[in-house]
């Protein structure tokens, strides 16, 4: 009993943090979705709306559309993530000259805020100014304007995403490569096999684990996207960039809107965590059933 109490003890300070500052605010706000509030109003007090926010926002075409937009925002950014993720962590694992100078300047991205990245491929991106739409207008002759073209402005949001979480990606790959055992890719290639089939076979099965928790943190970071893009679009033009992230921000402070920015945030993470879990159940539970 003595050691089950002082284990208790030794988590105490953990769960009152967790408390403090997750399960409370996550209380209240969704306390605060089933009220109808503006703090700034004439008459700012919380009106009790039973679950109008919610039933407002399954009818609010700018959240459908930031939900489209989203999803189509995630599924590029991670998917290329992971991909180059990979194929630099194998480029890395060999030796070549510069190897070290050249992870430096990789893993570099990864410190930067993301409100400093914004800033920067605004910089870059501006067609007045930016070294990007030079660079477009006279090797290929396009010209590139993310304020006017919405397709240009989601392809730069993408390519901004993936410029700055790529790093995370090979990070986790190195440590998840690094770690396999050397016998079954020894023995495979006694047995003759190629690497396509070392690949799929043994690679890709043993850093599944490390695989599918990378694509879950970049999900959920994907999703709930501000930051950058709101430095380097605002959310157009239109409502080309409007992410849901965006879009909750702009309900919550430029509209004042707590209560249906709560509700749009509480239906926002449900929705992150139904993802996490079909993607669970569909790669990871079959085999830990198997196993």
């Amino acid at each position: 009993m003595h050691s089950k109490k002082l284990g208790w003890l030794l988590l105490s300070p953990t769960l009152l943090i967790l408390g403090l500052f997750g399960v409370f605010p996550f209380l209240y706000v969704l306390w605060v979705s089933f009220h109808e509030w503006n703090p700034f109003a004439a008459n700012p007090a919380k009106l009790f709306n039973w679950a109008e926010n919610y039933r407002k926002l399954v009818f609010d075409s700018q959240f459908l559309a930031s939900l489209g937009v989203t999803f189509a925002f995630a599924v590029f950014a991670v998917g290329s993530e992971i991909l180059l993720g990979y194929f630099l962590a194998q480029a890395f694992l060999k030796d070549f000259p510069g190897k070290a100078f050249f992870r430096t300047i990789h893993t570099l991205p990864l410190i930067m805020a993301p409100i400093i990245v914004g800033s920067v491929w605004k910089l870059m991106a501006t067609p007045s100014i930016g070294v990007i739409p030079y660079i477009l207008k006279h090797t290929v002759g396009f010209d590139l304007n993310i304020g006017t073209s919405a397709v240009a402005a989601f392809t730069i949001t993408v390519i901004m995403d993936i410029w700055h979480w790529t790093p995370l990606v090979t990070l986790t790959m190195i440590a998840a490569l690094v770690s396999l055992p050397p016998d079954p890719f020894e023995q495979a290639q006694i047995d003759g096999a190629g690497k396509r089939q070392i690949f799929w076979h043994i690679t890709l099965p043993m850093i599944r684990p490390a695989l599918i928790a990378t694509v879950f943190i970049r999900l959920m970071d994907a999703i709930r996207t501000v930051d950058e893009v709101l430095m380097l679009t605002g959310g157009g033009p239109g409502s080309a960039t409007r992410y849901v992230g965006v879009h909750i921000y702009k309900e919550v402070f430029p509209r004042t809107n707590y209560g249906y920015g709560s509700a749009v945030s509480i239906v926002v993470l449900y929705l992150t965590i139904v993802i996490c879990w079909l993607l669970y159940v569909g790669l990871i539970a079959p085999r830990v059933r198997k196993v």
